[in-house]
């Protein structure tokens, strides 16, 4: 039987989806086969199917395979109607059945409690308790605490603990959401005196309560103009009612703000979105009122002043208007995965994951999905927080990866960059950094390599370091200032403990520099690279399919024994297979007798490996193949690193998997350096970058800590103190 969690509440405004959110990230770390289930949702227009918002948004960002229908019990007007007639244990019958044929296709089951939001249940708690009884669940109670003073928090905490033991519900823990960040130290430390379960403190965000612009847009039934995605995705932090001349106007202007404003005021309109596109401030968008649309000319200035930016236009006046916005939250949805991040950083960073999954009793699944992986990249690299910095300060991907990264706490970060280029972009993106410094929470830094105080030093370093060929301190003075060399120089003097550029560098740009700095870590011949294949049920290692175009044996030898080191660092149990169109002794020629000489050359420098070659690639992945052609092999038929004979075979290899296969490659991820550089595809996903800086994270948590010169803490803390976002 599937283990299940039902988190509930006790009134409406608890913020518990977001506790949701984070209970479905624990669970599908954990096994492969998750579903998740609403026993009652609101209807939905005639003819639409009734659904949920959280559900489907967990359905989008979890790969949920299963039929929507599966995943609802009744809306609440069939439910009233079916107790009504029939009483509430032939309600509560119906939902049971149907919760356990969800049940049977899942090894966990998250199931959402009612909402406390226009219901007609009576004594809805202990309808949620009776249900988290009947489907055998441990109940997860979440108490709200906005604009509650701490007593009042404690005592609701409390008493809902009582509540739902009274009804005999087995209470995971208790979570007190949505509370004053001042109050959360005096709350946690009264709860855990006075509750036999653990109790977790989540404070209130400010980025999940706010709005976005398309919510907004929708409320007010406003027609958009102008506006991308991205634009209508932006929070919005608070609002600023135009009447006034542009001069009194722009001073009043707030970072996040909507601007609402009648729709015949074109300085308004442009007055605003000239100071969004000057970064002083950036604003969420416009709000135009009374129906009027601005002029075609007006309009095209606009697009050109803030691309992106959203304007839209409502045909109420200003107070319906203001009457409409103020009463609409932030919500999780799938279509605001900021918030969703948001959510998962927070519930991280305040719920200890690790006890929760233990009372939870989830035995980690022996198959590894692909998402199973990336939640253990970013569990690991959380584990001891590391510092990885990012060239490519100014590039979209890149800040919306960082967004996500300091939000999931997974590494501090430095950006480089023109400070207020780097400002104005995420600005005009909508990504908030995080402004404040807290020991707890990952932080991030803005340096700009042509002012930092680290140029003139790094400048001596490289000159240094490259004297033999002709490079003078004078001349390194202007090389430091390319942001790759920056980036490589903070990792060598341990100012970083990573870096990963690439997203519009070419390869020779990232790695060029880490060759001359950093150089290859001792015992390691070159540097070379892989790629972590996730398939559908497991997950293998590539070599190399991104660096060396054609190693000779003891090159290949090289990259084999590097590539499994690499594999049994990120848990994978290495089984190398040395590749060739030819299985065993079937076989001859130079390309052939290359591997074979490099498989004897692995058994010689590392006995203990599990290797074996040369073997074709269906030998070395197929149990049934591999019984006829190498019987007896521990390799053959399970092999989990597989190293490609030369560069043009493994990087068509890969991509043909990638996309035949549906595989999820994560890489290149390179090997041999003293200290990890990683190198991104110019065509790299905003995930694949959050993952290529887990995993440099946790290779450098491997990594001995180079002594640093006493020199570098002060240079540390000037370059802290020059840029802190």
């Amino acid at each position: 039987m599937a283990r299940s969690v039902y988190v509930t509440g006790i009134d409406r405004g608890d913020g518990r989806q977001a506790v949701e959110l984070g209970v479905m990230e624990l669970l599908t770390r954990q096994v492969d086969r998750v579903g998740v289930f609403r026993p009652l949702v609101h209807a939905r227009a005639t003819g639409e199917a009734s659904t949920d918002h959280v559900v489907e948004l967990l359905r989008a960002r979890y790969r949920l395979e299963l039929p929507t229908t599966e995943l609802y019990g009744l809306t609440y007007e069939e439910a009233a109607a079916l107790q009504a007639g029939q009483g509430q244990d032939e309600l509560v019958s119906v939902l049971v059945d149907r919760f356990r044929a969800l049940e049977r296709q899942c090894q966990a089951v998250l199931v959402l409690g009612t909402d406390f939001a226009d219901t007609n249940i009576p004594d809805e708690l202990a309808f949620n308790a009776r249900l988290a009884n009947e489907f055998g669940a441990w109940v997860l109670p979440v108490v709200g605490g906005h604009d509650q003073d701490p007593q009042t928090v404690i005592a609701e905490v409390r008493n809902a603990y009582r509540a739902y033991t009274d009804l005999g519900c087995s209470t995971l823990a208790m979570i007190a959401n949505r509370v004053v960040p001042s109050a959360k130290q005096p709350v946690l430390r009264e709860l855990a005196s006075k509750l036999p379960v653990p109790a977790y403190v989540i404070p209130e965000e400010l980025a999940l309560a706010a709005p976005t612009v398309a919510q907004l847009v929708e409320a007010t039934g406003a027609e958009v103009l102008l506006g991308d995605a991205a634009g209508l995705a932006r929070d919005v932090r608070g609002f600023v009612f135009g009447g006034a001349m542009l001069p009194a106007f722009l001073p009043a202007l707030t970072e996040g703000a909507l601007v609402v404003t009648p729709g015949d005021r074109a300085d308004l309109l442009i007055g605003s979105l000239a100071a969004h596109a000057a970064g002083a401030p950036p604003i969420a968008g416009v709000l135009l009122t009374l129906a009027q649309h601005p002029g075609p000319d007006v309009l095209a200035l606009a697009a050109r002043l803030a691309p992106g930016t959203p304007v839209a236009v409502v045909p109420e006046g200003s107070w319906p208007t203001a009457a409409a916005l103020t009463h609409v939250e932030g919500r999780l949805t799938a279509g605001s995965p900021r918030k969703a991040e948001i959510a998962l950083g927070l519930f991280e960073l305040h719920v200890d994951t690790v006890e929760l999954t233990n009372r939870i009793e989830l035995s980690r699944s022996d198959r590894v999905t692909p998402m199973m992986f990336e939640h253990a990249l970013l569990e690991r690299a959380r584990s001891t927080r590391r510092h990885v910095v990012l060239p490519e300060g100014t590039e979209e991907r890149v800040l919306r990866a960082a967004e996500i990264l300091l939000r999931r706490n997974v590494c501090d970060l430095t950006l480089l960059g023109e400070v207020d280029a780097v400002r104005r972009k995420a600005a005009s993106l909508g990504i908030a950094l995080p402004h404040e410094e807290s020991a707890d929470r990952a932080q991030v830094r803005i340096v700009d390599p042509a002012t930092s105080p680290l140029r003139q030093r790094f400048a001596e370093l490289y000159a240094e370091l490259r004297a033999r060929k002709g490079m003078t301190v004078e001349l390194a003075h202007d090389v430091v200032t390319d942001v790759s060399y920056f980036g490589t120089l903070m990792v060598q003097e341990g100012i970083a403990d990573g870096m990963v550029s690439g997203a519009v560098h070419s390869t020779a740009a990232t790695i060029r520099p880490a060759f001359e700095v950093i150089k290859t870590s001792p015992g390691a011949a070159i540097v070379s690279s892989v790629f972590f294949m996730c398939l559908a049920d497991k997950v293998l290692v590539y070599g190399d399919c991104a660096v060396n175009p054609d190693p000779d044996a003891q090159q290949l030898a090289d990259i084999a024994i590097q590539s499994a080191e690499t594999a049994a660092q990120f848990g994978v149990e290495p089984r190398v297979a040395m590749l060739s169109y030819s299985t065993g002794t079937s076989g001859s020629g130079a390309d052939v007798d290359k591997v074979r000489r490099a498989t004897e050359l692995v058994r010689t420098l590392r006995p203990e490996l599990l290797v074996e070659g040369p073997i074709q690639y269906d030998a070395a992945v197929d149990a049934h193949v591999a019984a006829t052609k190498l019987p007896g092999s521990p390799v053959a038929g399970r092999a989990t690193v597989l190293i490609f004979p030369d560069l043009n075979t493994g990087n068509n290899t890969y991509k043909a998997v990638q996309r035949s296969a549906g595989a999820v490659a994560v890489g290149p991820v390179l090997q041999g350096l003293r200290k990890p550089v990683n190198d991104l595809s110019r065509g790299a996903l905003v995930q694949d970058i959050v993952n290529t800086v887990a995993i440099t994270a946790i290779q450098s948590q491997s990594a001995a800590p180079a002594a640093r010169p006493a020199k570098t803490q002060t240079a540390d803390q000037t370059a802290a103190q020059e840029a802190t976002a």
